[in-house]
């Protein structure tokens, strides 16, 4: 379940006609049958051992990046523009072989990492330190800073100063139940605002308080919404889905050398039409897949990107845990349904992540009485159904502890960051 490489150029192959692009989304988006996998991709700001506070120069930065690319990891390592470190996990059969894999991968990153003095920090967004310089210098995150600059400073701050939990999922079954992927896509867009609120983890960005107890969900709402929102969640998502790919608009044209064209409102659709500045091929569509950022993204599986890194050096099991029990065990999940469908109202003024229901998510957490009652229900699920599941009493148990530290009072993470900045 890890993402395909940023850097890719394009291969050549024979260009595509509109039909045929909507074809190969709906087969390649969502990818039917029972669910068995589970993955995450776990992304970490990196920061000075000693002083967290103390600005990591890039050379520094660049050396324990060749550090830690060194070690043998089953995980696929990658770092993000302003130097966030990124584990991505391969599918794995189940949730415990999920947390263990990622576990000892993180072990053998972080004892590489302390000998040079550095360390990785768990929050939404950088507390410390904004703007963050990027330290990737590549034509995609050229690119990328280009498009994402034309609506506002948020998509620096996102490609720079930002770090997430985030959780994929198979897509589920071809019915209409619970457990089919309709639902699992509807459930998605309802329970992540729970997700948002239960673990908000960034309150403080650059040394200030923003308002927001998930600093990091708000930058998403001031991204290019095109780029940043999800399709209508109550549709047929296959039509829904490639429709909204391709009238998104082009964040780059590839090419082999040099940098990359950043067209300006060319949606894939119309680059199709027009062949211009060339013709675009599978590999093209495929990539620009990779530039859509909804907090739900159909990759095959369904990645929910909406959860803030947490606090700890195990805190990111928590989510993790949660959210698989919810969508994989048969009875949490019809639970889950039932706990969320009363929060569709709030939804119903647009698309995540810029409705009222996310909106409320990021800036109130659990203090949102409706949220905090469905936090509640959904937790319960999750802690009855992680046995079933296969989740050894340490998980079990480290679920339970923030269930009663911060949902049962109706707090986050972020509370506690704002108690000390």
């Amino acid at each position: 379940m890890t993402t395909p490489s940023s850097s890719g150029i394009p291969r050549g192959g024979p260009a595509l006609t509109v039909e045929e692009a909507e074809d190969l989304l709906r087969c390649i988006c969502f990818k039917t049958g029972p669910p068995r996998t589970v993955g995450a991709e776990l992304e970490w700001l990196v920061h000075d051992l000693g002083d967290p506070r103390r600005p990591v120069p890039p050379g520094r930065l660049a050396s324990a990046i060749d550090t830690v690319r060194a070690l043998p990891l089953v995980a696929a390592l990658t770092f993000e523009p302003g130097g966030q470190l990124e584990l991505s996990s391969p599918p794995a059969a189940s949730l415990m072989e999920c947390l263990d894999s990622l576990a000892a991968d993180l072990r053998a990153v972080r004892e590489a990492l302390a000998p040079i003095g550095l360390a990785l920090g768990g929050y939404g967004v950088d507390p410390w330190h904004a703007p963050r310089a990027r330290v990737l210098r590549e034509p995609r995150y050229d690119a990328m800073e280009l498009a994402l600059g034309r609506t506002g400073p948020a998509g620096r701050a996102m490609m720079c100063e930002s770090a997430s939990v985030q959780v994929c999922l198979d897509a589920g079954l071809d019915d209409d139940g619970p457990m089919g992927y309709r639902g699992r896509w509807r459930l998605a867009h309802l329970l992540g605002a729970v997700l948002v609120a239960a673990f908000a983890n960034s309150p403080v960005h650059g040394g200030r308080r923003t308002g927001w107890r998930s600093t990091r969900q708000a930058l998403w709402t001031d991204l290019d919404p095109s780029r940043a929102l999800a399709p209508p969640p109550d549709g047929e998502p296959r039509a829904e889905w490639a429709a909204h790919v391709l009238d998104t608009p082009v964040m780059c044209v590839r090419t082999p050398s040099g940098p990359w064209a950043v067209p300006e409102g060319l949606t894939f659709r119309e680059w199709l039409r027009s062949g211009l500045p060339r013709r675009p091929d599978a590999d093209d569509l495929r990539y620009h897949l990779t530039t859509l950022f909804p907090p739900v993204r159909p990759r095959g599986h369904l990645e929910l990107r909406m959860i803030d890194a947490q606090p700890g050096p195990d805190g990111w099991m928590v989510p993790l845990a949660v959210t698989t029990a919810l969508f994989e065990d048969p009875q949490a999940a019809l639970a889950a349904h039932g706990a969320v469908e009363p929060l569709a109202e709030l939804a119903a003024d647009g698309p995540p992540p810029r409705n009222t229901l996310w909106r409320t998510a990021a800036r109130d957490g659990l203090t949102h009485a409706p949220l905090h009652k469905a936090a509640l229900t959904a937790f319960e699920a999750a802690l009855d159904a992680l046995p079933r599941r296969g989740a050894t009493p340490q998980v079990v148990g480290a679920v339970a502890a923030f269930h009663e530290r911060y949902v049962v009072p109706g707090g986050c993470p972020a509370d506690e960051q704002l108690e000390v900045a």
